[in-house]
C-alpha cells in the first residue's frame, strides 16, 4: 500500500510541488513507494493547463500559481483537505479515464460516510451536491454546489496533484476565480451543509474508502 502522510499546519505550495516532483521521479525509477499526502495550504489560486485569464476575477487577492495539472482555476486554503495522489499507473493499468473515475468514486464514497450524496455531472469536473433548500435556477433546475475538485497530472504514468474536499474553508475566497471555469454554480463545504465533521473524521473516511477502492 502507498505511504500515507498527514501534514499538520499549512504547507507552502512551492514546498508541495517540490516534494511531488521528487517523489514522482523516485516512484517512476522504482526508488520510492507510492504516496498519498494529506495537507492544507495557505490561501492561493492555482491555474491548470486549461485556465482562462478571464476566470481569474481578482488576480491580486492571493498568490497565483501555474500548476501544470489538468483543469482550470481552483482555490486552496485553510479548512480544505488537499490530497496529493502519487500512484504508479504502470502497475494499476494505464487508463487515465478509469483512474479519474476511481478518484470521483473515492470522493463520493467518502462523503457517503457522512450521509452526504455526492454526484458527478456531465461536462462539470468535480463532485457536486444538490441544494433543495435554495431557490431553483431560472430554467427550473435545482441548485447544485461543488464540494470537491479533481486535477491530475501524469509523468511516466505516475500521477500527481490530486483532489480537494471542502471541509470548512472560507467560501468567500472562491469569489476571486470562476472555479474550474464553471459559472452559474456555487461552492459548498461540509460545515456549510451543517455536518458536524472534523478534519480527523474526514481523514479516517478518506483512508477507509481509499483502501477499499485502490487496495491491492
Amino acid at each position: 500500500m502507498p505511504d500515507w502522510i498527514i501534514t499538520e499546519g499549512l504547507t507552502p505550495y512551492e514546498d508541495a510541488l517540490a516534494f511531488m516532483e521528487a517523489r514522482v521521479d523516485a516512484i517512476a525509477a522504482g526508488k520510492a513507494e507510492e504516496c498519498i499526502w494529506l495537507l492544507e495550504h495557505p490561501p492561493l489560486y492555482t491555474a491548470g493547463t486549461s485556465a482562462k485569464p478571464d476566470d481569474l476575477t481578482d488576480p491580486n487577492r492571493f498568490p497565483v500559481y501555474a500548476a501544470r495539472r489538468g483543469g482550470q482555476y481552483t482555490y486552496h486554503g485553510p479548512g480544505q483537505r488537499v490530497v496529493y495522489v502519487m500512484l504508479d499507473l504502470n502497475k494499476r493499468g494505464r487508463d487515465m479515464r478509469k483512474f479519474v473515475e476511481q478518484l470521483e468514486h473515492w470522493i463520493i464514497a467518502t462523503l457517503a460516510c457522512f450521509n452526504l450524496r455526492g454526484e458527478i455531472r456531465e461536462g462539470r469536473v468535480g463532485v457536486w451536491v444538490t441544494r433543495p433548500e435554495k431557490p431553483t435556477l431560472a430554467d427550473g433546475r435545482m441548485r447544485e454546489d461543488k464540494i470537491a475538485a479533481i486535477g491530475i497530472r501524469l509523468r511516466k504514468w505516475v500521477s500527481f496533484h490530486g483532489i480537494s474536499i471542502n471541509h470548512d474553508p472560507d467560501l468567500s475566497h472562491f469569489d476571486g476565480i470562476v472555479p474550474c471555469g464553471i459559472r452559474d454554480y456555487g461552492v459548498t463545504s461540509l460545515t456549510d451543509l451543517g455536518l458536524p465533521v472534523s478534519m480527523e473524521d474526514l481523514d479516517v473516511a478518506l483512508r477507509q474508502e481509499f483502501d477499499r477502492r485502490f487496495g491491492d
